[in-house]
């Protein structure tokens, strides 16, 4: 046997054991709870939404390794089958078009990208989609740096109330959550949130319920979801906002029912009835077009 061929029988092992081993590696992590959600930042059940968003996330990222696999996998072997041989000289034989190939790396993508484009559009259509009669309506009102709460009077609310919430103050130590600005939601509830700003242009993120929107001045954005899991899960702004931008925290508790209309007792013992509406918007511009 000649020491080329031992050479390239050494290489082929080689390469044969490092596939083994990434694949083995691959399937062993997918056998932990973090892989099988994506490494995102919850699980599946804690909204009506989370397990499709999830599914579509891990699906989406199997189908891009995949491709990344054979893609790198095809560009090894091309560098290896076709290396320049000792002795070999010139150039290799040059080859302009080869139309079955031209069609396939044509097809294929645009076969996949038709694919990907179907399956998110589906899952987002159903999380943008308002429901027609909410358990729940509450107008959120981010401002520079707190929130205030609105909820609404309607199915399971029956007069009301609101609770405004004032800005954390980081200090280097550990937050007092307590004092956060905090929304409840009964659980099991259909709930939309009605996304208002009193100033500049916020961003309403629950990390938990993987849904994030822009809330923009004089515009009013969506959030329709129901929670199915008991807990409290932090919230906070996701866009630049200004100074403060980093103390504007809340938390959201997903309670019982009896837990919820009790909360809205306090608030109406209170005195926090009504609204904080439009009335306490601060944005010069559109105060100029009214």
């Amino acid at each position: 046997m000649s020491s080329q061929h031992r050479t390239g029988s050494r290489r082929a092992k080689v390469l044969a054991v490092s596939a083994v081993g990434v694949a083995s590696a691959l399937v062993l992590s997918a056998c932990t709870p973090e892989m099988k959600n994506g490494w995102l930042p919850t699980e599946p059940g804690v909204t009506n939404h989370t397990g499709s968003i999830i599914t579509l996330w891990v699906n989406s990222w199997i189908a891009a390794l995949a491709v990344g696999v054979l893609t790198w996998g095809l560009i090894i072997w091309c560098i290896i089958a076709y290396r320049r041989r000792k002795g070999t000289t010139g150039y290799p034989k040059q080859i302009s078009y080869n139309l079955p190939l031209e069609i396939f790396y044509l097809t294929i993508p645009l076969f996949m990208v038709l694919v990907f484009f179907y399956f998110t559009d589906q899952d987002q259509q159903k999380l943008d989609a308002r429901v027609d009669n909410p358990g729940v309506t509450i107008d959120v009102r981010g401002k520079q740096w707190a929130w205030d709460f609105n909820y609404l009077s309607g199915n399971e609310v029956k007069e009301a109330v609101y609770e405004g919430g004032v800005q954390a103050h980081l200090n280097g130590d550990s937050i007092d959550k307590d004092k956060l600005p905090t929304l409840y939601l009964p659980v099991g509830k259909s709930v939309e949130l009605q996304l208002n700003s009193r100033d500049v242009i916020h961003s309403f993120w629950v990390p938990a319920f993987l849904q994030k929107r822009d809330m923009i001045p004089g515009k009013t954005n969506y959030i329709n979801f129901t929670p199915e899991k008991l807990g409290t899960f932090d919230g906070k702004c996701a866009e630049l906002c200004g100074e403060y931008h980093s103390e504007m925290l809340f938390r959201v508790k997903v309670v019982t029912e009896e837990e919820f209309q009790a909360h809205l007792k306090q608030l109406k013992e209170a005195g926090y009835t009504g609204s904080l509406g439009s009335e306490y918007d601060r944005n010069p511009n559109l105060n100029e077009k009214k």
